[in-house]
């Protein structure tokens, strides 16, 4: 059987619906035989008096209506309203047309026929298709372990994506979970509700593999609580796209995504204040340094979003910038000018910014691996801060109207060079818009983005793949986190209050423990923590330690009494110690000429630990 079932699964198309047509064609005469059987209680009983080959004629009409209402185009494993609809209205079509074939030829077809046939043709091309399908599923899968799915949810995407579930090789749904009380106990799509307090026990009773969370419009709020829910059942926990997915048209199995890790943050992004987003983009020439970087390419996808005039993109690696390059262009009509180039040739961006006469600068570029600035002072230290230095003086000296510096909450209280390195920046800028008036110089100062090239999140997700062990280097360490789109926009934001040389704090919500962001990592995976001195659970959570130059816990202000509330309520002003210009100058000009001999490395952090509040050389520090 299997052999004859085989080769139909795998045939094209055409051969596919050609079958159905003949055997379509040869199951009408018989049903109409069974119409006039019924009606007169005699299996002997003509079929379509008066009519030669009239039971053929009944089944061309038949095939005819199917083909004109486009039933043979659908699937056999897909069964939906619209292909309800479209087999009703060929049946439909062919009661007309068997009426119609009553009153113009000398058939004799009794009234009650074409209602007693068009009912068996209905019936008919359901249950067939039924059949088939079952038939061929229940022979191609007898080898293939489908994962049985719980999915929470009810709603009108809980249902698509359960019919989804029914037709794909791999997946099975098992039951519905469901906050509504109302819905508890009811079958929906032959699947039985259950209250998410009664679920947890029936987990391991059904032999859940998964559980799918159908829940699209769902606050980050409200998912959070739902994921701390589930994580007593040591399942693996997907989801579906958003709603515009949904909108756009039916749910497919590949759509099915493990939930992002930012829904475990417990906080909804608030909507932009679309005059900010506007004000320093919209119908100006934009320029993005590190435009190839994780937070300067969300910055760049943010910027085209508000329709600037032209976006030019500048970045040192080639392949950074060829990727980002090739994506906005397939996203936009906006003219794109790719430029590869240091922030340390001054002259380069002078030239670029003049000759596209740039007006706003979003300052991107930057080293931010903590461990690898330590190793490599400064190297840091140049491109940090010699090179915001540059890029700032080229903006002010071609007229550029806004500059804005993205920084680091590791520039508070810095315990090694790299956050060190990106105060200096943030010195040089305070100075800079102090000492002139052409350019408002403005710096956003945020913790760590989700997702980004220094993020925990890809490490620990890689980590887990391998089947652990994840590293975590303090068991209390703490991180502020936010994901990298709501921070560009932000960022953008941020920049748009400024008044000249504004220190700008980035609202980041609680701080997050690592350990406890790792733990649940692992739960989302629906693996468990193996515990120190257990041989119980799948990953196992190790500690190495602090790296170098590496703290516990980070902050965003340096003075919590100089502070104040902006327009927008996730963004807050500081107003902090700073520096004359021209004692900076002389600073940063040195420290463009030195070398990597011990004596330049000793100078250079002994200008740190002047002029950066908190910062201490960490015993690591190389000379490379």
């Amino acid at each position: 059987m299997k052999s004859i079932i085989v080769p139909f699964a795998t045939a094209s198309r055409h051969k596919k619906q050609s079958f159905l047509i003949l055997l379509d064609f040869l199951v009408f005469p018989v049903l109409i035989w069974l119409c006039y059987a019924i009606r007169q209680f005699n299996l002997g009983a003509e079929v379509v008096p008066n009519l030669a080959f009239g039971s053929l004629w009944v089944s061309v009409l038949a095939v005819c209506s199917l083909l004109v209402c486009g039933v043979y185009l659908f699937i056999v494993r897909s069964f939906n309203e619209v292909f309800i609809a479209k087999l009703a209205l060929a049946t439909a079509l062919t009661v007309v047309g068997l009426y119609a074939m009553a009153y113009s030829t000398d058939a004799f077809i009794p009234t009650s026929i074409p209602l007693m046939f068009g009912f068996l043709m209905f019936s008919w091309i359901w249950v067939s298709r039924g059949i088939i399908r079952a038939v061929v599923k229940s022979y191609l899968q007898s080898d293939i372990p489908r994962k049985r799915v719980a999915i929470y949810g009810a709603g009108y995407a809980g249902q698509q994506v359960a019919a989804t579930l029914y037709r794909s090789d791999e997946h099975l749904p098992v039951f519905f979970i469901d906050d509504d009380i109302s819905l508890s106990s009811q079958i929906i799509g032959g699947l039985k509700v259950y209250h998410p307090a009664h679920a947890l026990n029936l987990f391991a009773k059904q032999q859940v593999d998964e559980i799918l969370i159908a829940l699209p419009s769902v606050g980050r709020v409200r998912k959070s609580e739902i994921l701390k829910f589930l994580e007593p059942a040591h399942l693996k926990i997907t989801e579906i796209p958003g709603l515009t997915r949904l909108v756009d048209g039916e749910i497919r199995v590949s759509d099915i995504k493990e939930v992002d890790i930012i829904d475990l943050l417990g906080r909804d992004p608030i909507p932009p204040i679309q005059e900010l987003l506007a004000k320093n983009i919209l119908n100006k020439v934009v320029m993005v340094t590190g435009a190839g970087g994780s937070i300067g390419s969300e910055l760049c996808r943010q910027i085209i979003k508000n329709k600037p005039q032209k976006l030019v993109i500048y970045e040192l690696t080639e392949f950074a910038l060829y990727g980002i390059d090739k994506e906005l262009n397939l996203n936009t009509d906006i003219e794109i000018i790719p430029i590869l180039g240091t922030v340390l040739d001054q002259a380069k961006l002078e030239r670029v910014i003049e000759q596209y006469q740039v007006q706003t600068i979003y300052h991107a570029a930057a080293y931010k691996h903590v461990p690898l600035v330590e190793c490599n002072p400064l190297a840091g230290l140049k491109n940090n801060s010699i090179g915001t230095a540059f890029s700032l003086n080229a903006a002010v000296k071609k007229g550029v109207e806004t500059f804005v510096l993205i920084s680091t909450d590791k520039a508070v209280r810095p315990t090694n060079v790299m956050g060190a390195s990106k105060r200096m920046a943030e010195l040089y800028c305070q100075a800079m818009a102090e000492a002139q008036n052409q350019t408002q110089v403005s710096i956003v100062r945020f913790g760590n983005v989700l997702g980004s090239s220094g993020s925990v999140v890809p490490l620990f997700k890689q980590q887990i793949a391998k089947g652990g062990p994840i590293t975590v280097t303090h068991p209390d360490v703490t991180r502020y986190f936010m994901t990298i789109p709501e921070a560009s926009q932000l960022v953008i934001q941020a920049g748009a209050l400024g008044q000249g040389g504004d220190v700008f704090l980035l609202d980041m919500g609680e701080p997050v423990r690592i350990q406890d962001l790792a733990r649940q990592m692992i739960a989302l995976s629906g693996l468990t923590v193996r515990e120190a001195d257990s041989q119980q659970g799948d990953i196992e959570i190790q500690y190495s330690g602090l790296r170098p130059g590496e703290k516990l816990y980070e902050e965003l202000l340096i003075d919590h009494e100089d502070t104040e509330i902006t327009q927008h309520t996730r963004i807050l002003r500081s107003f902090e110690k700073h520096y004359p210009l021209d004692e900076l100058i002389k600073i940063f000009e040195k420290m463009n000429t030195l070398t990597a001999i011990e004596e330049d490395v000793n100078w250079a952090l002994i200008q740190l630990e002047h002029y950066v509040d908190g910062y201490q050389r960490g015993k690591e520090i190389k000379v490379n």
